[in-house]
């Protein structure tokens, strides 16, 4: 994998994936887990759709 996620874009999907979960527990629903795919991204630093569009956010 190549990373493709570049440091806005992690600390944005950081911030709406904590934000996600936090709504799912607060609203109680099933909901906050999708929270979970944006802090899978950042952390990975690889997103799967920017891959097959050929994007980038990381600054050459």
């Amino acid at each position: 994998m190549k990373m493709n996620v570049g440091s806005v874009d992690r600390i944005l999907r950081i911030v709406i994936g904590i934000a996600a979960i936090g709504l799912g527990i607060g609203f109680q629903s099933w909901w906050g887990i999708i929270g979970i795919v944006p802090l899978l991204t950042a952390g990975l630093n690889f997103c799967p759709l920017y891959a097959m569009l050929g994007m980038s956010t990381i600054k050459k």
